[in-house]
């Protein structure tokens, strides 16, 4: 079998005119579900939160698709912290703290400056909650650690 280009010229194998792709594909081992962020009516709890995700599951990946590096890493946006309530709390740690933000459903933990918290509970993506572990007096930095990689908010909580 030869190959040619429009004008005719035959392309060797050495030739084939390709470039590099600095986005591999991946072919997906396992089935992927994705739960719908919207079941049978259910309203959110609290009004500063995005629709829950439901229980529904619906198949997204078959296993055996091909998938580019691109398209799986925007299924994982990295979180952002807005709000931190309340900012402060006492130094013996034990401050139940309501981060607000995006994306905070991914998140695997949470450290109070160099300490992680305990007690990590996501509420919907956009809150979670965490006890605060002891610290020192002043202010420390926030940082959720989820899959696209840590989020700070700087001098985001206050050890009194």
């Amino acid at each position: 079998m030869g190959l040619f280009k429009a004008d005719g010229s035959r392309i060797t194998k050495a030739a084939f005119p390709t470039t590099a792709v600095a986005d591999p594909e991946r072919v997906v081992t396992a089935d992927i579900y994705a739960t719908r962020p919207h079941d049978l009516g259910t309203r959110p709890t609290d009004s500063r939160d995005a629709i829950p995700e439901g229980s529904i599951r619906t198949l997204a990946f078959k296993a055996g698709a091909v998938l580019r590096q691109s398209q799986i890493d925007r299924l994982f946006p990295a979180a952002t912290i807005t709000a931190v309530n309340p900012a402060t709390g006492v130094a013996a740690g034990g401050t139940v703290v309501t981060l607000t933000g995006t994306n905070l459903d991914g998140v695997a933990d949470v450290k109070f400056g160099s300490a992680t918290g305990t007690s990590l509970k996501v509420i919907s993506a956009n809150r979670i909650q965490v006890t605060t572990p002891a610290g020192t007096a002043g202010a420390v930095n926030v940082v959720a650690n989820d899959d696209a990689g840590p989020v700070t908010k700087t001098n985001g909580f206050t050890y009194s």
